[in-house]
């Protein structure tokens, strides 16, 4: 894997992770965004490259490991914007979507939000070097069926 993949990959991991920060305050749709980020971010970004043909998987842990490069990038890209949002919202707009955030954000020491962040950024991380696991195998089956084809 050569330097300006894994450049691409992280600029677009972050990038799905800032606009999952922006999608995650929306009221209705924030739940279903944010459990796709946790755990489908690798296979969205994984799909669109090799649709793309700029990735070619050769091996199950190098999927793995992309997997979890844009799990744990897109994690921390959706925090850096989503947690700011949130208290913007709560100290000027007196606005909260999800109260049990807004309330831990705001009482919560920097710390302590930065070491749960950490922690739900290797959450995801693992999540997703599951399912990129899993991309690299769906990916061969399809490529399979249509070499038979």
């Amino acid at each position: 894997m050569n330097i300006s993949l894994i450049k691409l990959i992280t600029l677009m991991s972050i990038f799905i992770g800032i606009i999952a920060g922006f999608l995650t305050l929306v009221p209705f749709i924030g739940g279903w965004v944010f459990f796709i980020l946790i755990c489908f971010a690798a296979v969205i970004e994984m799909g669109f490259l090799l649709k793309a043909g700029l990735l070619k998987l050769d091996s199950a842990p190098e999927s793995a490991i992309i997997g979890s490069i844009i799990g744990f990038l897109s994690f921390i890209g959706f925090s850096i914007i989503y947690m700011p949002l949130v208290i913007i919202l709560l100290k000027i707009f007196k606005y909260y979507v999800n109260y049990g955030v807004a309330l831990a954000l705001n009482n919560s020491s920097l710390w302590i939000i930065i070491l749960v962040t950490l922690f739900m950024g290797i959450l995801s991380a693992t999540i997703n070097a599951f399912t990129g696991f899993l991309t690299y195998y769906v990916s061969g089956f399809i490529e399979n069926m249509q070499n038979k084809e």
